[in-house]
C-alpha cells in the first residue's frame, strides 16, 4: 500500500516506466512548466488568471532510421507546450480533466507519439496544490477519419443555418437526408425564436438572454427530426464530426467561454463563427437573413 501512495504521487516518468510494455519506447518529458490561464467552474475564478503546472511525460515509437541529429526526426518538446498553448487559447474551460484531454489527444496526433502521461496542478488555490493526472495512448484515442493513404483525413463539416420558417417546413427531414448523404458531418444553426423576449436593457445580460433563446430554438429543431441531437460543447462536437453525424448547435457555452470569441449577438454571425473554428467546407444560408461579409469559409444561399 505504502508503495502504492508513493507512486500515485510521483512524476508521470516513474510512473511511465512502472507500466510499461515489453516493447521498448522512448520518452521525452516536459517538467514544472509553468503557465497561467482562466480557468475554473466556479464564478470567481472567471475573468481572473492562475498559475497551472504542466507535467508530460510522452512515449514514442524508437526512431526507424538514424536520426543524424536531425531535430525534424524527433518529437519536439516544443510540440507539447505548443499543444498546451493551443489548447489554453482555444477556448475557456471550466475543468482540469478537460484540459488534460485535448491537451493528450493533441500529442498523440503527433505520428511518433504512443502514450502521453498529463499532470495538470492548479497553484494558487490555497497553500497545497489541486490536480489531475491522465494516463492516453493512441490506441485509446478516439476514431480518426482517415484517408485513402492511410494517413489521418482533415474532417469539414457542413454548417447550415436554418430560418424558422425552414424548421417549421415539412420537408424538413428530406433536406437533412440530403445533407447526409454527402458524407460529411452535418451542423445545424438556427436563430431567434417568434416569440417575446426579455429586454434586460444591459448589453452583457441581454446578450445571454438571447443566446438562451436561440438554445430554446435549437430544441425546437430538435424535436422536429431524430438525427438533430443538441450539443453544447466542443468536445462534443468533435467527438460528432468525427463520426458524421447531425447535430444542433446550442450556442451559449462555446461564445462565452471562447477565449478571442465572437462579440455580436446576430445568430448568423454566430453560425459564420462555428463554421469559421471547426473549418466547414461551406455554409448554407436559409431565409431572408444579411450574409456577413469578409468570411473565410464559403457562404451561399439555400
Amino acid at each position: 500500500m505504502t508503495n502504492d501512495i508513493r507512486m500515485a504521487f510521483s512524476h508521470p516518468e516513474e510512473r511511465s516506466v512502472a507500466s510499461a510494455g515489453a516493447d521498448p519506447r522512448d520518452r521525452i518529458s516536459l517538467r514544472d512548466h509553468v503557465v497561467e490561464a482562466d480557468i475554473g467552474a466556479f464564478q470567481k475564478e472567471r475573468g481572473h488568471t492562475q498559475r497551472l503546472m504542466f507535467n508530460v511525460v510522452v512515449e514514442v515509437r524508437p526512431a526507424p532510421q538514424p536520426l543524424n541529429d536531425d531535430v525534424d526526426r524527433i518529437l519536439s518538446y516544443d510540440r507539447i507546450t505548443e499543444a498546451i498553448a493551443a489548447e489554453l487559447a482555444a477556448e475557456r474551460l471550466n475543468l482540469l480533466e478537460t484540459l488534460a484531454e485535448r491537451v493528450a489527444e493533441r500529442i498523440l496526433g503527433e505520428p511518433r507519439a504512443m502514450r502521453a502521461f498529463v499532470r495538470i496542478e492548479k497553484l494558487d488555490v490555497g497553500p497545497y496544490r489541486l490536480g489531475v493526472e491522465i494516463v492516453r495512448s493512441r490506441a485509446e484515442a478516439a476514431l480518426k477519419v482517415m484517408g485513402q493513404d492511410g494517413t489521418e483525413a482533415a474532417v469539414h463539416p457542413l454548417v447550415v443555418y436554418l430560418d424558422n420558417a425552414a424548421i417549421a417546413a415539412p420537408g424538413l427531414s428530406g433536406r437533412i437526408d440530403a445533407w447526409a448523404a454527402g458524407g460529411r458531418p452535418v451542423i445545424l444553426t438556427v436563430g431567434l425564436p417568434d416569440l417575446d423576449r426579455p429586454r434586460t436593457g444591459h448589453r452583457p445580460t441581454q446578450r445571454r438572454v438571447d443566446l438562451l433563446a436561440i438554445e430554446q430554438n435549437a430544441w425546437v429543431l430538435a424535436a422536429r427530426d431524430p438525427r438533430c441531437v443538441v450539443m453544447a460543447t466542443r468536445t462534443e462536437i468533435d467527438w460528432a464530426v468525427k463520426r458524421g453525424q447531425v447535430m444542433v448547435w446550442a450556442p451559449s457555452k462555446m461564445v462565452l467561454d471562447a477565449v478571442d470569441g465572437p462579440t455580436s449577438r446576430d445568430p448568423v454571425a454566430l453560425a459564420l463563427w462555428l463554421a469559421e473554428v471547426m473549418a466547414a467546407e461551406k455554409m448554407v444560408v436559409h431565409g431572408t437573413v444579411a450574409l456577413p461579409a469578409g468570411s473565410r469559409v464559403p457562404v451561399e444561399r439555400a
